[in-house]
């Protein structure tokens, strides 16, 4: 106990992390970790149904070549899911971290708009955010039913146009996706103690220099924690198309090995993806991390 008591804080924290995750862990290998081996097994190989059930024939890299060789549909669709994630993610943060900074201050009925916020994440998900976007729920109709783009043009050269229609036109996807953000931003700023502010207002520091000086360095692991959940779930929501893509190869059009390989290769771009964010950040001044170090 007494040498647990003289742990650094750093150590704290990494037990602390370990602990946290030790049950998605133990999950993992109870439910996840056999599938996984299956479905990679599966793209090296085809799969065939026979009466004894699946027969596999070895197949080497040929479905990974087919995805980006043979496929017109697989890379289209990777790209449009790509570009849209790269579009909607700085959305997403920066909307949520301004609702957050407006919603923690002081005001009357500041938890019932706090439930507004939150209450697209428990509405528009699964099945009924598929039939609201079905039914154009998405889109903003501003943009058709007064011709906007075609006003605007007048005024604004296309290639800056359309992207800033598309992004406007995306709006309400981002308001809808922001309620987990805006919740852990607001935890973030709930944590930061009001000595500091109190310390850099005695020093002269105007609002916004105490914003970019203590609040933006003291949420900086929000934000990290923030853009890698949208990163996934940008890249698992019910209307993305390469998910939908490797759905019905694997399961309509009943190839197997093929709907494993296109899985892997999506699986593989997300990692690279979440890799390289986690990398930026890593040499960001951390100020949760400084402590014991």
């Amino acid at each position: 106990m007494r040498r647990f008591g003289k742990m650094s804080m750093r150590t704290r924290h990494i037990l602390e992390g370990y602990s946290f995750i030790s049950l998605w862990v133990v999950g993992f290998l109870m439910f996840l970790a056999v599938p996984f081996g299956q479905s990679l097994y599966y793209s090296f190989n085809k799969m065939t149904l026979t009466n004894q059930g699946l027969v596999a024939s070895f197949n080497g890299l040929a479905y990974y070549r087919e995805a980006f060789t043979l496929d017109v549909e697989f890379v289209p669709k990777l790209m449009s899911t790509v570009t849209t994630m790269v579009v909607h993610v700085p959305l997403i943060i920066v909307f949520a971290m301004f609702s957050a900074l407006l919603l923690n201050r002081p005001f009357r009925g500041r938890m019932l708009f706090r439930s507004i916020f939150f209450l697209p994440v428990i509405i528009a998900s699964g099945m009924v955010l598929q039939k609201l976007l079905e039914q154009g729920a998405a889109t903003l109709p501003i943009f058709v039913q007064y011709d906007l783009a075609r006003i605007l043009s007048q005024y604004v050269p296309g290639e800056v146009l359309l992207p800033l229609l598309r992004m406007a036109d995306s709006l309400t996807l981002v308001m809808w996706d922001s309620g987990v953000q805006i919740l852990i931003f607001l935890a973030g700023l709930q944590s930061i103690s009001p000595s500091l502010y109190e310390a850099a207002k005695c020093d002269g520091a105007t609002p916004w220099e105490s914003f970019w000086k203590v609040t933006f360095p003291m949420i900086t692991p929000m934000i990290l924690v923030n853009i890698l959940f949208s990163i996934v779930n940008s890249f698992t929501k019910v209307n993305n198309s390469v998910m939908q893509y490797i759905h019905t190869v694997a399961f309509k059009e009943n190839d197997y090995g093929y709907g494993a390989a296109l899985g892997w290769i999506y699986f593989a771009i997300i990692f690279a993806i979440i890799l390289l964010v986690m990398l930026m950040f890593r040499r960001m001044d951390n100020p949760y991390t400084r402590e014991g170090r």
